[in-house]
């Protein structure tokens, strides 16, 4: 289905990366890798834990609350409302500042480059939509169960990225980029979708608020970003309380609080502001607060999140497969999210001069997308804000996010690790390929042809 370009105008899609991007890229890989192992684990524990006979401790844990007023705020929260607001703002911290890396310095800075992984997200997010859309209104359940529209949307970085780690480690290097970064957009788009859609009452005063704590930020950041860099202290004992106000301004404003961690992301500069080269505040704000996100609060938050009881009718998930709830996410997830990428992805080399690179196939492309029908951080946290945690869909919509992501996975790995052993003996070869200045040949042969 690939084209060959006919001119020096056409663009090659999911080509090999500059050596440089790749290098930063996979060391995201890495980490994301571990945090989703990490991520599973907490998950599976849950589960585990809300199917025993010990089921209602876990709730009792996850429902007890704790916290006090503040500023006129009322944060006398659950553990699990803590998770989900509280910890997620740190995921979300992080996305903000790879988001901005990848528009500032990243191969993404290109407009040309952008337009892949921002068209292929929007078919993501598009496509699943209309398929829980279409199963909600079919059933004829009324305005409820629309609320879920956006809960098969969003692809789950470390799960995906961890998937793929493990059966697609000899794959293009520009197709496992391309992953990442259509989950981080799918991520902004998520988070445009929380801001919006689920702000039921904005309360001006407490978000005006927040700017002043967000300016201080920002300022400081930018103006004392080699003292921060240079005393990891500093931005836990000034930076971190100016972060934790905006968070709390942002609660009380009625936005989502998780989305104070990206705007904070945002405000952090990701050159160096003295103008020479080397790593800027937000790669090493980034190294700093990754093990804490990806080992801590994404877990954690996937602990309180993922227990469901399934083995007990009467714990609420008897009807679950009768629920459109149920089969308009799994359905949006397995299905609508290979569909809307790949259906993106082909419009834009069939209305384009953009062709498919020669080192990537559509049949890789079409693993890739079935690994970004795994929904979990974010699909979780929506389905919280579209039915509550006492409505039976809300657990029906946690028992879907698993079923689906466990069934995207398997999937594509029944489909890429066929394909990831013909690429290995290709990837081996590169490797011996590598001059005495550690650089493979290949990328130094991308660059003399650039």
């Amino acid at each position: 289905m690939s084209q060959t370009p006919s001119s020096g105008s056409a663009k090659n899609l999911f080509s090999r990366p500059s050596y440089k991007e790749s290098l930063r890229i996979g060391d995201i890989l890495r980490k994301e890798t571990v945090g989703g192992m990490v991520l599973i684990a907490g998950a599976l524990l849950a589960l585990i834990w809300a199917n025993t006979p010990l089921r209602e401790s876990y709730f009792a844990l996850r429902d007890f609350h704790f916290g006090t007023t503040l500023f006129g705020v009322d944060l006398n929260l659950s553990i699990g409302h803590w998770a989900a607001d509280a910890l997620l703002a740190v995921f979300f911290f992080l996305t903000g500042l790879e988001l901005k890396k990848e528009f500032v310095i990243g191969d993404l800075r290109n407009i040309r480059t952008a337009a892949v992984p921002v068209t292929a997200a929007f078919g993501g997010v598009l496509v699943p939509a209309l398929i829980f859309t279409a199963v909600a209104a079919g059933s004829g359940g009324g305005a409820e169960l629309l609320r879920g529209w956006a809960i098969p949307t969003a692809t789950d970085i470390a799960f995906a990225v961890a998937v793929l780690a493990v059966i697609g480690s000899a794959l293009p290097t520009a197709l496992r980029i391309f992953l990442l970064t259509l989950a981080v957009v799918d991520d902004l788009i998520a988070i445009v979708i929380i801001a919006f859609v689920f702000t039921d009452e904005l309360k001006w005063g407490y978000l005006g608020l927040s700017l002043i704590p967000i300016i201080l930020f920002t300022l400081l950041a930018r103006y004392l970003g080699k003292f921060f860099a240079k005393h990891a202290w500093a931005a836990w004992v000034i930076l971190l309380p100016l972060g934790m106000i905006t968070w709390i301004f942002v609660f009380g404003s009625g936005i989502h609080a998780t989305i104070a961690g990206v705007v904070l992301g945002f405000c952090v500069p990701v050159k160096r502001t003295d103008g020479r080269e080397g790593q800027g505040l937000a790669e090493q704000f980034e190294h700093r607060f990754r093990p804490l996100s990806s080992g801590f609060c994404i877990p954690v938050f996937a602990f309180f999140a993922a227990g469901v009881t399934v083995v007990s009718p009467s714990a609420g998930s008897g009807n679950v497969l009768t629920d459109p709830v149920f089969w308009g996410i799994v359905v949006g997830l397995v299905l609508g999210k290979p569909v809307g990428i790949m259906g993106a992805t082909w419009l834009l080399t069939k209305f384009t001069k953009a062709s498919l690179d020669k080192d990537a196939r559509w049949g890789d492309l079409l693993g890739v997308t079935l690994l970004a029908g795994i929904g979990f951080t974010v699909s979780l946290l929506v389905s919280e804000l579209s039915f509550g945690l006492e409505s039976p869909h809300y657990e029906h919509a946690k028992v879907a996010i698993l079923s689906g992501s466990f069934i995207a996975a398997i999937l594509g790995a029944v489909w890429l690790v066929p394909r990831n052993r013909g690429y290995r003996e290709i990837a081996e070869r590169e490797a011996r390929d590598a001059n005495q200045d550690g650089i493979p040949d290949v990328y130094q042969q991308d660059e003399e042809t650039r």
